[in-house]
This record gives C-alpha cells, sequence and structure tokens, in this order.
C-alpha cells in the first residue's frame, strides 16, 4: 500500500470514527427522546389548560429528589463496593484473586456500573415517595392548636414527623442492604476476623445504624399520638397517648434509642479489639429491652389500667374526645331538640308546603334504568348516573334529578368501529335529562321537566355537547376534515364542529410527539387532520382530576349541573385527608382528618378546569395553596355556588363519628352508653344500611325552605329514632351543620319499625305479595324521614317491575307514615289526603272515608263476605298463572288489572 492509499484509509478512519460518534450520539438523543417524550406531553396538556407551574413545580422536585437519592445512592453504593474491594486486594496476592479484581479500570468501571442502577432505583424510590413530604415541609401552615403532651404544633405531626420518618427510612433501608452485603462480602474466607479493613467497614455501616435506630426510637413517642396500639397484642380504649404508653412505652423508647448509641459504640469497639463474641451483648440488650417493653406494656395494661380503666385514661380520654371532634370539624355542629309531637294536620301541611311539593317520591337507583331506555334514543347514548339537585323553576325552588346522555362508542355496531368514527365522527354526547322528584305520569314513570334531543323544556341549553364526562372516553380529534356527529334527527344526523380552543394543536412537533403518546401511525398520516385540528386527551373526568392534582382525593360520585348561560359543567369534591392527626380516631386504615376544602367544576364542552376554594381557613389546604399558588380559584361564580351539595362521603364520615363523639361526659363517652348507629330500611327485599339523602324542608326556626342533606340516628341494637343530623347546603349557610335530638323518655318510629309496620300491615303486605307472585318484582324506593315543624312522617315509593328484560320500574303506589297510621295509595297526594283524614277524622276529607288500612284495630267493620272474596282473588289469580305460563301476556294484564281493580275496592 502506497503513501496516498495509507492517507485516503487514515482519513477514511477518522471519517468513519466521526461518523459513529455523531450516530452514538443521535441513538443517545433518540433513546432519550423515547423515554422522556411523555413528559413533553405531559406538560403540553397541562400547559393546555393553564396548569403547567404545577406539573413543573411537581416535576422540578421529583427531579431534585431523584438526583439527591441518586447521588445518594450512587455515592454509598461506590464507597461500599470499592471498600470491599480494597479490603480483598490488601488482604490477597493478585494471583489469589480474580482478574476483575485485580484490574483496576475494569473493576471500578463494574462498581460504578453497579452503582448507577442502585442509583437508579434509590432516586426512583425517593422522588417517588418523597416529593409530596418535602414540598409540604417547606411550604406548611400552622394550625394555631399544640398537642397536649409534648405542645408541638398539629402541623409537626402533619408535615415535619413524616418527612424525618421518611429520611430515616430511606437510610436505615439502605444501611441494612449494604450491612447485608458486607457480611456476605467478609463472611469469605472470615475476612471480618482477619482483616482490619473488613472489621472497620462492618463497625462504620453497624454505627450508623445504630444511629438511625436510635432517632427512630426518639419518633415513637410522637407517633403514639397518632395510635391506639399499645403493645403489639393490645390495644388502647384511646386513640393517642394513653396511660401505659406514658408509663412505660414512651420511657421504653428513649431507653432504646440510649442502648441502639451504646451498643454501637460497644460494638465498633469490640470488633477494633477482635472481641466478636462480645458484639452479641448489646444485641442481647437491645431484644431483651424490646421484649421486657412488651411484656411490661402487657402487664401494666392487664393489672393496673384495665381493672380501673376509666379512672387511669380519664384525662387521655378528653384529649381523645376535644382531638377527634376538631380532625372532624364536629365542634361546630349545634345541638336542638326537637319535640316530636303529634301536631300534623293540614294547616301545617299549608305552611309547608314547599316541603310537601318536594318530597321525594321517586327514587335516583331504579330511575337510572328509566333514563336509560326512554332517554337514549340510540344504542351509543348511556346515562351513567342520575344525581339530585335543586334549580329556580319559573321562580319555584324545586328538587330535581339530572342526568347527562353521554356517549359510549364501546355500544356502536362492530362494523362502525373504525378508526374514524372512534376518533372523529363520535366525539361527544348529548344534552341532558331532567325530571321532578315528586311527580311521575299516569304510568308511574317520571315526568320530565328536560328531555328529547335537542333539549327542550324548562331550561335553555346553550352547549349541550358532552365531550368531558364519567364515560371510559378515547382521546378524540375535533376541528378534522370530518363532520363530527351530534344528534340524530329524524332519518338525518346533525353535524357539529368543536369550538373551544383548549384542545392540544396538532401541528408541528406537537403531531409527531401524540402519535408516539397515542401508538396510532393514522394519526401522523391521516389527511383528515390539519394544521386546525386539535386533540382533546384525558376526557373522563375523574382521569382529568387525577392527572392534574394527584394529591388529592375526589369523590366518585360527580354531578352535572346547568349554568346560568346554558352552559353544561360537572361538579367533583375534592378531599384534603391525612393520617397524622393527634389524638384522632381514624375513619379508615390509618385516616383520622378530612375536609372537604376544594370543589373542582370541569365544562362538559370544553374540558376547562376550576379548583374553588371553599375553606379557605383550612391549613392543610393553605399548605396546598403555597405549594400550587396557580392551581386555586377563590371567586367563586353565583351560578356554580348555587349548586354546591355538601358531599355524601363527607357527612357519613362525620355522622358515624358524631354518633360516639357526641358524648360529652366522659363517663358516658367512656361506656358507650349513648351510641347512636344508622338505621336500616329495606331496599328489594334486603335490609340496608340507610345511606344520607338530600331533601327540601324548612327548619323550624327559619322561614324558607332549602336544600338539607340528612341522616336519622337510632341508639345502638334499637330501632327508634333518636335524632337526626342534617347540613345546610344553600348559600352563606353552606355546610352548617346540626342535630335535633327527640325526647329519650318518648319513641319515635324509626326507619325499621316503619318498614316492619309496612310487612305487617295486612292489606299492604297482601298486595305487594300479590304483585311480586304474578311474575312483577316489587322495589321498595327509599324511606324518607320527612321532619315538619315539631313532628316527623315517613315517605316510602313502591316500584313494580315485570320480570321481562326490557320492562321499567314504575311508581304504583306510594306509603306515607305518620304516628301509629299507615297509608298506601296510587299517588302521593292521595295518600297524604288519606292521612289526614284519619288524623283528624271531622276534617273534609275525613268525611269520605276515614278508613285506615294499615290499622286493622280502627277499621269500623269487618269486610262483609270475606270468604266469597278469597276465594274469588284465588281464582283469578290461578288464570293470571295459567296464561302467563301459556304466553297470552295481554289477557294476564287484563286480569292483573281486574284484581287490582278489586283490591282497591276492598280498600
Amino acid at each position: 500500500m502506497n503513501f496516498k492509499e495509507k492517507l485516503r484509509t487514515n482519513r477514511m478512519g477518522k471519517v468513519g470514527t466521526r461518523l459513529g460518534k455523531i450516530l452514538g450520539v443521535l441513538f443517545v438523543i433518540a433513546l432519550i427522546g423515547l423515554f422522556s417524550y411523555r413528559w413533553f406531553t405531559d406538560y403540553i396538556w397541562m400547559d393546555s389548560l393553564g396548569f403547567e407551574s404545577i406539573y413543573t413545580t411537581i416535576l422540578s422536585s421529583k427531579v431534585i429528589l431523584g438526583a439527591v437519592g441518586f447521588i445518594l445512592y450512587f455515592i454509598l453504593t461506590y464507597f461500599t463496593l470499592s471498600w470491599i474491594r480494597n479490603t480483598y486486594t490488601g488482604h490477597f496476592d493478585a494471583h489469589q484473586l480474580a482478574p476483575v479484581l485485580t484490574n483496576k479500570k475494569m473493576s471500578r468501571l463494574i462498581i460504578a456500573g453497579i452503582a448507577v442502577l442502585i442509583g437508579a432505583f434509590g432516586s426512583s424510590i425517593v422522588q417517588g415517595v418523597g416529593w409530596e413530604p418535602a414540598l409540604k415541609l417547606l411550604n406548611y401552615a400552622s394550625f394555631g392548636k399544640t398537642d397536649p403532651f409534648f405542645n408541638l404544633d398539629i402541623s409537626f405531626y402533619m408535615f415535619i414527623l413524616p418527612f424525618v420518618k421518611f429520611v430515616i427510612n430511606i437510610l436505615l433501608g439502605i444501611a441494612i442492604f449494604f450491612l447485608l452485603l458486607e457480611i456476605g462480602a467478609y463472611s469469605v474466607f472470615n475476612l471480618y476476623r482477619m482483616s482490619r479493613s473488613a472489621q472497620i467497614h462492618l463497625a462504620t455501616t453497624l454505627g450508623f445504624i445504630g444511629l438511625l435506630l436510635a432517632g427512630m426510637h426518639l419518633l415513637t413517642p410522637y407517633e403514639s399520638l397518632l395510635t391506639n396500639q399499645v403493645n403489639i397484642f393490645q390495644e388502647s380504649v384511646v386513640h393517642g397517648i394513653s396511660y401505659t404508653d406514658k408509663i412505660i412505652n414512651i420511657p421504653v423508647s428513649y431507653a432504646l434509642a440510649a442502648v441502639a448509641v451504646i451498643g454501637s459504640i460497644w460494638m465498633i469497639i469490640a470488633l477494633n479489639r477482635k472481641k466478636l463474641s462480645s458484639m452479641l451483648l448489646p444485641v442481647i440488650v437491645y431484644v431483651i429491652l424490646v421484649i421486657g417493653g412488651q411484656l411490661a406494656s402487657v402487664v401494666v395494661q392487664n393489672f393496673i389500667v384495665s381493672p380501673n380503666e376509666f379512672s387511669k385514661e380519664k384525662p387521655y380520654l378528653k384529649h381523645n374526645l376535644e382531638y377527634t371532634r376538631a380532625a372532624y370539624d364536629l365542634d361546630q355542629i349545634k345541638e336542638k331538640e326537637h319535640p316530636g309531637n303529634d301536631s300534623l294536620d293540614e294547616k301545617m301541611i299549608e305552611r309547608n308546603q314547599k316541603t310537601i311539593e318536594n318530597v321525594r317520591i321517586n327514587d335516583s337507583r331504579p330511575i337510572l334504568d328509566v333514563y336509560n331506555q326512554l332517554q337514549t334514543f340510540r344504542t351509543y347514548y348511556q346515562f351513567n348516573n342520575i344525581d339530585i339537585d335543586r334549580y329556580e323553576i319559573d321562580g319555584e325552588y324545586e328538587q330535581v334529578f339530572i342526568g347527562a346522555r353521554e356517549l359510549s362508542t364501546g355500544d356502536l355496531p362492530s362494523q362502525a368501529k373504525t378508526w374514524v368514527n372512534r376518533k372523529l365522527r363520535y366525539t361527544h354526547g348529548y344534552g341532558m335529562a331532567m325530571s321532578h322528584v315528586n311527580q311521575v305520569t299516569q304510568q308511574g314513570q317520571p315526568k320530565y321537566m328536560m328531555k328529547n334531543l335537542p333539549p327542550e323544556g324548562v331550561l335553555d341549553i346553550s352547549r349541550p355537547q358532552i365531550y368531558f364526562g364519567e364515560e371510559k372516553y378515547e382521546n378524540v380529534i375535533v376541528n378534522s376534515k370530518v363532520d363530527e356527529f351530534d344528534y340524530p334527527s329524524g332519518d338525518e344526523n346533525v353535524a357539529n364542529r368543536y369550538e373551544a380552543d383548549l384542545g392540544i394543536q396538532l401541528s408541528g412537533l406537537n403531531r409527531l410527539l401524540f402519535t408516539l403518546s397515542e401508538g396510532s401511525m393514522r394519526m401522523l398520516v391521516s389527511d383528515q387532520i390539519t394544521s386546525d385540528s386539535q386533540l382533546l386527551e384525558t376526557r373522563n373526568i375523574m382521569d382529568r382530576v387525577n392527572r392534574i392534582a394527584p394529591f388529592f382525593e375526589y369523590d366518585e360520585d360527580p354531578y352535572i349541573f346547568v349554568r346560568e348561560d346554558g352552559t353544561l359543567a360537572w361538579m367533583i369534591d375534592a378531599y384534603l385527608t391525612t393520617d397524622n392527626y393527634p389524638y384522632a380516631e381514624n375513619y379508615e386504615k390509618n385516616k383520622n382528618y378530612i375536609r372537604n376544602s376544594v370543589k373542582v367544576t370541569i365544562d362538559a364542552y370544553s374540558g376547562e378546569v376550576n379548583y374553588y376554594i371553599v375553606n379557605p381557613d383550612d391549613p392543610l389546604l393553605q399548605t396546598y395553596e403555597n405549594m400550587f399558588p396557580e392551581l386555586f380559584t377563590k371567586e367563586i361564580p353565583e351560578d356554580v355556588k348555587k349548586h354546591f351539595r355538601y358531599p355524601e362521603k363527607l357527612f357519613s364520615i362525620q355522622a358515624a363519628k358524631y354518633g360516639t363523639y357526641h358524648m360529652t361526659n366522659l363517663e358516658v363517652f367512656y361506656n358507650r352508653e349513648d351510641f347512636w348507629q344508622f338505621p336500616t330500611e329495606k331496599y328489594f327485599n334486603e335490609d340496608i344500611e340507610m345511606e344520607p339523602y338530600y331533601i327540601t324542608m324548612k327548619l323550624p326556626e327559619y322561614d324558607e325552605e332549602e336544600f338539607i342533606l340528612m341522616m336519622p340516628y337510632t341508639p345502638k341494637k334499637r330501632q327508634n329514632m333518636i335524632s337526626w343530623m342534617g347540613v345546610r347546603n344553600d348559600g352563606e349557610n353552606y355546610g352548617e351543620i346540626f342535630v335535633y335530638r327527640f325526647p329519650k323518655q318518648k319513641n319515635i318510629y324509626g326507619p325499621q319499625q316503619i318498614e316492619n309496620r309496612i310487612n305487617q300491615d295486612s292489606t299492604i303486605s297482601q298486595q305487594l305479595n300479590l304483585w311480586s307472585q304474578g311474575g312483577s318484582k316489587v322495589i321498595r324506593g327509599n324511606l324518607l324521614a320527612i321532619p315538619i315543624e315539631d313532628t316527623v312522617m315517613y315517605v316510602e315509593p313502591i316500584y313494580i317491575e315485570s320480570s321481562n328484560e326490557t320492562s321499567l320500574p314504575e311508581v304504583k303506589r306510594v306509603v306515607i307514615a305518620y304516628e301509629d297510621h299507615i297509608v298506601m295509595e296510587e299517588t302521593f297526594d292521595a295518600s297524604l289526603d288519606k292521612m289526614l283524614a284519619l288524623i283528624n277524622p271531622e276534617s273534609e276529607q275525613g268525611s269520605e272515608d276515614t278508613t285506615d288500612p294499615g290499622d286493622t284495630e280502627d277499621q269500623s267493620s269487618p269486610i262483609t263476605d270475606a270468604d266469597e272474596k278469597l276465594r274469588e282473588f284465588s281464582e283469578l289469580f290461578e288464570n293470571y298463572q295459567t296464561e302467563l305460563s301459556e304466553g297470552n301476556w295481554e289477557e294476564a294484564g287484563k286480569i292483573m288489572k281486574e284484581i287490582e281493580s278489586r283490591l282497591n275496592e276492598v280498600e
């Protein structure tokens, strides 16, 4: 090879080397981009909603903590493995070791590689778990309330203690890992006996672990304020520090911390002096102290506390009572007396006409089936839920049922499930349906206030399209060349174009990034997509809010409402919770503090999200506000505030706690003498625990009806109603909780007692049994206790549903119970009139028929020709069953109508 050829070869080699380096760099960049493009798409999505600062705050905190975690794990791993390698190379000759240990460059590269892997693992743990505690620590607000034992602000337990525990646990975990690694490495050839370097290494790690154990034990007294566990076997009646904690557990914790430090020093000295057997002494002492502390705790709890528990725990019970009431905001509840009088009459009904007009004779559970059969119109529409709200209709305050008609592309015919249809054409649901809570048609179906496509009724809907809702929506592309399906109209379909600008613009790099995100090349190559097209991503409203602010808990029951401008929006309650409120009893796992300080609205058309502050005095909210100042909106529009509902979940938690923590007398509280529980009611044929329910009523001391969420109480193992709790929902009174107590010396029927009396009523039970035996299904709706001034009455709708799969549940009867009277008629008004006639036989209604079908003792005369009538009923029923078995549905229906007619005559 001549000189020129060599020169050309060298140049080509250099070019190849440079090209290889460039390609290598491009490959690394592409690889990083492939793994990090999700960060860019998430940022673009958050930026499109105006929440980019929340994303950058969380991401930057994760990056910083991730970097700290990586450096910490990398350095400790590199240091530990290098020390082990140096110990081996210093103790053995080179020919006795593997080449990988004697080759410095190779061994360092391997050690660095292992350290990088462990560093990455540690980074993911630190940033994944630690970003929120770290941000809270840096931004926390004071509670202005201290605990009674250590006199520390509640914020210490909420924000400082969790972060300190997190740091200690991270360091202790990696220290124990390294100790096990060192023991394994130095056990080979008994290096821990022969090598000074190995002994120093083990001693250093043991000392570090000892200090961390001491730190854990020093935190234990503070953690005892957060639990009722006094030892591994027993729990105290007190949540928080108890007598046993003060006398035994806290001193033992300090002793264990001292033993951990002293024992670590002892072991280091023993190891350096090669007195390996004496290293076991501090371990033995530590274990004995741990076991001894547990045994001492058991002894004190069993032989000192238990025989005289109330006396010993009295001061701590007081703290438990006070701080639990504060944690659940129970100390703000106003208690009042309710006489439970027998005072219902026509004049009272007239004075409370709005309450009567809003008594709910429909039930949201069976009514969902009716909406889905009568108001969907197409298989691809779906009502996910029916919610209760209130509106001003023609100047009248009215409680209503409301549901959103959402799109469910999963129900499209299989041949229609093309990419174009799923992504470009079928993009949204349409409109909503609304019905009266207290009115039904002659067929027993809901009487609509808003219905059909497009929506028509009492409200003007300017934006009926629902792009964002409760369905598991796919991401869609709007403003493409394909017309979006809006709603069916006769034989044609009406089209629509999305006019908001909160979607992600699919132009330039965005289109490539979101093609990768969607995992579909159709999005990149489709000629139906233009630079004006927008991607609507994360359209399920629960996924949407969790993606924006994952640090909140969200209520699982969003509800749709209509704003004054005719647009539709969703409301979601956001909960702020924690498990570190001292002395407070838990409500779920370890959680013992909850507030609904934030309401979230999502525009059903544009997807715009707003986080409204409704409880600015909550220190936990103030902490989040310091962390994410641009997340929250303080000014709440009136048309949004008018549809605030106090959440049922929070109310249920508070009501359950109040059942115990209303007892302010410590001895009564200790013995649970006046424990209140939720009553049971019958639904279908099962007894279930009653759930809170919304009613419209006028409180005794106020002049206007308002929207109330309420729950009756019964005493423990009793069925009579002892009290009821309510919370106001309207205007400035939102969130005001109150309790009405009934006289203890007077029996007020509870819900289950009313249910039992309905079952025992011969006429009512006979008719219900006859319906259920005739191939129909009887559905007992919500039993509602309706307080009116100084008395209470009960109302329960009775639904009948045919066994046919396409049948609709229909309200056929309404039961009203008051005092010792029970009536059942076809309508609420008829039942009320009959009830008033029974109460006051001299009234106008009483001049007609005053017989109470539920009170056989009050019947003036027995049914004449009873045997003959029963025989006729038996023959009719046999004919009915025969026609059913032969499939003669029409004839069977006629016979059933005749049976119902004759039953009414008997009544």
